[in-house]
């Protein structure tokens, strides 16, 4: 990829079991990278001591997350000026063990999410390692998706697909995971929207979509289910396959339009 490197290491998984792996997969207004970094400040962590820029291992890898995420924010801002829309800023918030949030307290087994209470993507940068460790999933490509993925999710807050969809979900429970899967996946093909920008800007290098798509099926239900217990369980999906989860990246990332990524008409995603 055509922008800042990532660093060393791989993409961190969620923790608790891996299946949990990811609740994978930001709110407010504001410029630049809007990034809050309260490290050592989380959970159970001690009491907040700033590094050095030049000694702090991280700061590669805080650098290009700040970096995705502002830069998928502004070509979303782009998306919907031409809309006629204003699009209002989420913010991004790097965290080490725990965390405060408006959607309650979460610690690093929570992997990456995005809250939409207080609209903030949270990372845990240890889950870029986790996930080349654990997943296989490698490459700076990779953690951009995972980053773009969740400012996806800050998409459907103001588009008020997550809104309908837990009206949806209190209506009839029994369609929970259903819609849930079908949430995630749009989020996935709001990545790929993205992508195609960077595409057009220039900035992919090769094997970038392959990163993606290598994180996207790491993290799908099935393969991580198998990983975890060894079986696998559809009904309890919540994210979607493997090959749903890949396919409508690319869905995105070949249409690079947000109207490519209606995944709630099908009958079958």
């Amino acid at each position: 990829m055509g922008l800042p490197v990532a660093g060393a290491g791989g993409l961190g998984g969620l923790g608790l079991v891996i299946f949990l792996v990811i609740q994978l997969i930001g709110g407010g207004s504001g410029a630049g990278f809007n990034v809050e970094d309260p490290f050592g400040a989380g959970i159970n962590s001690p009491e907040y001591a700033e590094i050095p820029p030049s000694q702090d291992p991280d700061r590669d890898l805080k650098d290009f997350s700040a970096y995705v995420f502002d830069n998928a924010q502004r070509s979303w801002e782009e998306t919907f000026e031409r809309s006629g829309e204003a699009y209002d800023r989420a913010k991004l918030v790097l965290f080490s063990g725990g965390v405060s949030t408006g959607c309650g307290s979460a610690s690093s087994a929570v992997g990456p999410f995005y809250c939409p209470a207080d609209r903030r993507v949270y990372l845990d940068l240890s889950f870029y390692r986790e996930m080349e460790r654990s997943l296989g999933a490698e490459g700076d490509f990779a953690w951009a998706y995972v980053i773009a993925h969740e400012v996806g999710h800050h998409v459907q807050t103001l588009l008020g697909t997550s809104s309908e969809v837990r009206r949806l979900e209190q209506q009839d429970p029994g369609e929970a995971n259903e819609l849930s899967v079908r949430l995630e996946l749009q989020a996935d093909c709001y990545a790929g929207v993205w992508s195609h920008s960077v595409r057009a800007a220039g900035d992919l290098e090769r094997g970038d979509i392959k990163e993606a798509l290598g994180a996207a099926e790491a993290v799908g239900d099935d393969r991580l289910q198998s990983r975890s217990r060894g079986t696998v369980d559809p009904d309890s999906f919540t994210h979607g396959t493997s090959q749903q989860r890949a396919t409508w990246f690319s869905e995105g990332d070949e249409a690079g339009e947000p109207a490519a990524c209606d995944t709630f008409s099908p009958d079958d995603v």
